[in-house]
């Protein structure tokens, strides 16, 4: 393994969306100078559920680097579509149910949950191109450590409807995240694939926001 870059997740001051109050997400990724010659990544995502954590209101992510996105999804609630706009050009909608997420409030919505070894949490959600019944399942409890330091946490595996089996076998998932087995959750572990191999992320510092604004779930 090799340091790949950084990331940040953070919550931000609350926002208004078309009248209703929201949280606001936000996660920026980017590779230091050695990985930028192989895989450069730019990346900046912006979440926007409602306060209440029911759904998603507006969801973003921009990038620069080997595959760069301008991507905007918007969420029409009275219409139960979501609408992929990619650079400026919007693509057929697409039908959600109640209770739908963007993939970054993910993170988020799983700890608002009681983690118990075995539970699976089912969570829908989209990134405008089609509606994924998202199985988070608490695969177990786990001590790690990290940079000296030792968690215990909860493995918790999102398993994507239309990833789940290639040719009728069970795959490696794409995505595991290690939450600490506390009331605050934190994700201490991100693992998640990519074109070149696989990003594992691991927790360098974590603050209490509420002075810059935000408040509520961090």
């Amino acid at each position: 393994m090799i340091t790949a870059g950084d990331a940040a997740i953070e919550v931000l001051p609350f926002r208004t969306y078309n009248g209703v109050r929201t949280y606001h997400f936000m996660m920026e990724t980017r590779t230091n100078a050695a990985l930028d010659l192989i895989y450069k990544i730019r990346e900046r995502q912006d979440s926007y559920p409602d306060i209440h954590m029911s759904r998603t209101l507006h969801y973003s992510k921009k990038s620069t680097g080997e595959h760069p996105r301008d991507v905007v999804v918007t969420f029409d609630w009275a219409k139960m579509t979501a609408t992929y706009t990619s650079f400026g050009q919007a693509e057929k909608p697409v039908s959600i149910k109640a209770g739908t997420f963007d993939p970054l409030s993910l993170f988020f919505v799983i700890r608002l949950h009681k983690l118990k070894e075995g539970d699976v949490l089912e969570i829908p959600v989209t990134d405008g191109k089609k509606l994924i019944a998202t199985k988070a399942r608490v695969d177990r409890r786990e001590k790690l450590v990290i940079d000296g330091k030792s968690y215990d946490t909860y493995l918790v595996i999102p398993v994507m409807e239309r990833l789940d089996k290639v040719f009728g076998k069970e795959r490696e998932p794409d995505m595991k995240i290690w939450y600490t087995a506390d009331e605050k959750k934190l994700p201490v572990k991100i693992q998640t694939k990519v074109a070149v191999g696989s990003f594992v992320f691991e927790l360098i510092s974590a603050t209490d926001g509420s002075k810059a604004g935000g408040d509520g779930l961090r």
